[in-house]
């Protein structure tokens, strides 16, 4: 187990905005940031990040927390795997106890997977560097691509011995268990034939060179491995099967050691296979990423849309894989993302020509090759249709399909008159095509819908919910802690005394009090307890620390709570933030600072929760009154003080009493 002064020193120096930055392409938005939500699909901004908080909140999805909760909700971190990466990163050294054997069993599924597959990582890479199998072979094969030792060690290149189950049977001696192993996809395991209760097991990437395959965040998710012998039978790359860690479509190789590059330069290029990437980073452009081969996804670009909102797609001068490529680039354009295309000359791709060209020359080519998408898609599909007026008009159609997926609208007029000047067809007829595009996908939308609705014999509408007005007030009081909780400050106080009629008044007193000795002696006098248990743990554990620690910071205190707590703290916080995500002050404006009005936001708060809960007692005493028979004089007198009560404090926040 992590020591407490270890992750009471990871608290103190992690940046909520750097480690979050690292992941999503954050812009100053006030006091905090803004950015697109890692965790739903959105085009408009409803992620934020408050650096003086230092906690974050999700509109989208609801989830919120600090620096740990995310690494734990992005990443599927445990807590002692977040507090390990943010001590990594921060340089701070990491103080254990040994864990007991209970603890260890604790390890869930995926984390074993995690663990299993960082082993692996350790193995073959140990393997190429340390056995003279693997420098022979593997070791050989990296440095005749050109790769230097340090980007191999970077990249955790391996090798994997060309032998039946040798990586298994080590992992195993060093106490995997195989059905990690299996679910990993590292050990392929088969029934024995002649024994059927006995299990045959074998390398899945045996006599390959490896690619480990990293997360965001840097852990292993899988593998790709290539076959160096001339084995027609084998597949020439080999990856991981799908499982609970590793989904190829959500993956893109490279990413964990571009994501800065990406953000930093505001661009992404996009590559088909790892050597590329490696050549390329190799070379000092960063901000690279594969698809591994596959066909690009949404989620793919969703994860290159956090960082950027650029991509320039890089090609070989193959035909045909240029052709393959197009319904990618619309599925860019669907995300609202801006597309440029880069072809390398035939015989090239971005892995030579990286290797055989200086920094500069690369940079100069993308710069001066990468054209707009429309005129590398006008330019592929024109030669195609040479003097065919009917494939001509194809093309066209084609590539006003694709400003179609764009969902800015000015962005797509602006297509539209580009293509006109580069295919010579007049604006109108452009413009009608598009309308005539967009009337279909409407109706095609409306004919799905009815066709869903079909589905249902009786739509059923909700009852609207009904405003839990004591939830809202208890919610109130919390967020009043966090923000002003140990602000000094004059409070005028309300005493109960009668004048010289004999009728009671309420008096005005003057207090100089914290904000959270105010609330607490309110709440004791009144004898009210918090009603949701909630807030109820979060408001005694607040008052305690801020009654018992000298400087009190949210930080801290969020440190020590469950995710659970921790989650409903950073959305009472960041509440009122969403609110900036409007940029009011664009419109002229500007809301009034709350600091200023903090002895009345308090006094008022109180006051309304104590005027519900005398309501909510009258009630209750009136309901007495109808059950029983006889002797309400006591319960009547009751209700009539309460009622009177109710009167005064309503006239002190200025409000009609009916």
């Amino acid at each position: 187990m992590i020591s407490k002064a270890t992750i009471d020193q990871v608290y103190e120096a992690a940046r909520v905005e750097e480690v979050i930055g690292e992941f999503v392409q954050l812009k100053k938005s006030g006091a905090n940031f803004k950015g697109l939500s890692p965790f739903s699909d959105e085009r408009s901004p409803s992620f934020m990040v408050s650096p003086v908080k230092q906690i974050w909140k999700d509109f989208s999805s609801g989830k919120g927390g600090n620096v740990v909760a995310f690494l734990m909700e992005h990443e599927h971190f445990t807590y002692p795997e977040a507090i390990k990466y943010l001590a990594k990163k921060y340089n701070i050294e990491i103080e254990e106890t040994l864990q007991s054997d209970e603890e260890k069993e604790k390890l869930n599924e995926r984390e074993s997977m995690y663990l299993v597959s960082e082993y692996a990582k350790d193995y073959f890479s140990e393997i190429l560097w340390e056995r003279e199998q693997g420098k022979a072979i593997g070791l050989s094969y990296f440095k005749e691509r050109g790769f230097t030792d340090d980007t191999i060690r970077k990249f955790d290149l391996g090798y994997c011995l060309d032998l039946w189950d040798s990586f298994t049977k080590t992992a195993l001696d060093k106490g995997y268990q195989l059905e990690f192993l299996e679910k990993t996809g590292l050990t392929i395991v088969k029934e024995d034939p002649g024994n059927p209760t006995k299990k045959r097991t074998f390398d899945r990437f045996k006599g390959r060179v490896l690619f480990p395959i990293h997360s965001m965040s840097g852990r292993i998710l899988g593998f790709g491995g290539r076959i160096l012998t001339s084995d027609k039978r084998a597949a020439k790359y080999l990856n991981s099967p799908e499982s609970d860690i590793y989904h190829k479509s959500k993956v893109l190789y490279g990413i964990y050691h571009a994501k800065q590059a990406i953000a930093k330069e505001d661009n992404c290029y996009l590559v088909e296979g790892y050597t590329d990437v490696i050549q390329m980073h190799q070379r000092g452009v960063h901000n690279v990423v594969a698809s591994s081969g596959t066909a690009l996804t949404s989620d793919q670009i969703r994860l290159i849309n956090r960082l950027t909102k650029n991509i320039t797609v890089l090609f070989d001068g193959d035909a045909a894989g240029l052709r393959a490529s197009l319904k990618g680039i619309d599925l860019i354009l669907e995300q609202g993302m801006n597309v440029k295309v880069c072809s390398f000359p035939a015989g090239e791709d971005p892995d030579s020509f990286s290797k055989n060209n200086e920094y500069k020359e690369v940079i100069a080519y993308l710069n001066e090759h990468s054209k707009d998408f429309i005129q590398f898609k006008a330019s592929l599909l024109i030669d195609e249709a040479a003097n065919d007026p009917i494939k001509r008009a194809d093309t066209v159609r084609d590539i006003v399909n694709s400003i179609a997926k764009i969902p800015d609208r000015i962005q797509r007029e602006i297509y539209i008159q580009e293509c006109s000047q580069i295919m010579n067809i007049s604006e109108s007829v452009l413009f009608n095509t598009l309308a005539q595009i967009g009337k279909k996908d409407s109706a095609d939308a409306v004919k799905k819908a009815k066709q869903e609705q079909k589905s249902f014999d009786v739509v059923k509408t909700e009852p609207q919910k009904k405003l839990d007005v004591q939830y809202e007030l208890e919610r109130k009081i919390i967020e009043i802690l966090l923000l002003y909780g140990t602000m000094e400050t004059e409070f005028e106080d309300l005493v109960l005394k009668e004048n010289e009629k004999g009728d009671l008044e309420l008096e005005p007193e003057s207090l100089g009090a914290k904000v959270f000795e105010k609330i607490f002696l309110d709440l004791q006098d009144d004898e009210i307890e918090l009603a949701n248990e909630r807030f109820r743990n979060i408001y005694y554990k607040l008052i305690e620390d801020m009654n018992g620690k000298e400087n009190f910071s949210i930080t801290s205190f969020m440190a020590e709570l469950d995710q659970e707590l921790a989650s409903e703290i950073s959305s009472i916080l960041m509440e009122e933030e969403k609110y900036t995500l409007h940029q009011w002050d664009r419109k002229e404006i500007y809301p009034k600072d709350k600091e200023v009005g903090v002895s009345q936001l308090v006094s008022e708060t109180i006051l309304t929760l104590r005027c519900y809960l005398i309501k909510k007692r009258i009630g209750s005493l009136q309901e007495s009154t109808m059950d029983s028979t006889g002797g309400n004089a006591e319960v009547l007198e009751e209700i009539m003080n309460y009622i009177q009560l109710n009167v005064l404090l309503n006239k002190k926040l200025n409000r009609v009493f009916s």
